[in-house]
């Protein structure tokens, strides 16, 4: 098993609310590498995040740390609201709570949000296993009745 950077945890805490969670798509590069694509990055040397992502209501993505311009972490993830939820208000109403609780990323598991996270109306929760080097996990958020809105699974680790 690689050994996992100290500091790398702290960096990807930094890099995610500085990306999507805390600027949303404000942090997205003019030029991506994959056309159609959404791409968000944030540099502390020696290491250098990137987020490339597809797709808004269902999407599809890959977050990377390079250290010294060598990738050592990736994660990849897919998910997205329920098909059923059309209104772009609703829409934008889930994403807005989402990118909230993923502000909440903690240097103790620093993949997605909290373990629960709760704000008007709406409940995130995050399962995972695993650690740095090797984890794998699922997010929900639903309302506080219970009904279902979003589901993203992730997975990742070190590189070696």
């Amino acid at each position: 098993m690689p050994s996992i950077p100290a500091d790398l945890a702290a960096f990807l805490v930094e890099a995610k609310r500085r990306t999507y969670a805390g600027l949303d798509d404000d942090a997205t590069v003019a030029a991506p590498l994959l056309a159609g694509s959404k791409q968000l990055e944030h540099r502390a040397p020696p290491y250098a995040y990137r987020d490339i992502y597809f797709g808004m209501g269902f999407f599809v993505g890959q977050e990377t740390v390079s250290r010294d311009d060598r990738v050592i972490w990736s994660m990849s993830y897919s998910g997205g609201a329920r098909a059923d939820i059309t209104d772009l208000d609703t829409l934008h109403e889930v994403y807005k709570f989402l990118r909230q609780a993923l502000l909440g990323v903690r240097v103790e598991e620093p993949y997605r949000g909290p373990r629960l996270f709760q704000q008007g109306g709406m409940i995130y929760r995050n399962e995972v296993e695993g650690s740095l080097d090797r984890f794998h996990g699922v997010e929900t958020i639903s309302r506080h009745d219970g009904a279902p809105l979003y589901e993203l699974r992730y997975s990742g680790g070190l590189l070696r």
